[in-house]
């Protein structure tokens, strides 16, 4: 399931649905365009943190299942947080996640 998932990332991130880096998902995450925010289980407390307070506040799910270095292998560029933009990839991908412990 697990790479099913990294799958349906690699594809979002080649149609233009998915967007990567920490300012840009947080720009996202503002405007309300972000759905579900994936964050490297690698990443440092404080990015973590910060990544799941502002997601708290905008009611946008949060997913630390994947570390740093699987999330950047399915997008092909090296990067901590993501987000899907796409309510069509957030469906497709949450009933993966109904089958995969969610930590986040």
């Amino acid at each position: 399931m697990k790479q099913k998932i990294l799958n349906l990332l690699g594809l979002a991130t080649r149609a233009g649905l998915l967007v990567s880096g920490e300012d840009i998902v947080i720009d996202a995450i503002q405007k309300k365009k972000a759905k579900i925010v994936f964050i490297g289980s690698d990443a440092s407390d404080n990015t973590v943190d910060k990544f799941q307070k502002k997601c708290f506040h905008y009611k946008i799910e949060v997913n630390t299942m994947f570390t740093s270095e699987e999330l950047s292998r399915s997008i092909g560029k090296t990067r901590m947080v993501l987000a899907i933009v796409d309510l069509g990839f957030y469906k497709s991908i949450k009933k993966y996640l109904g089958g995969v412990e969610n930590e986040g």
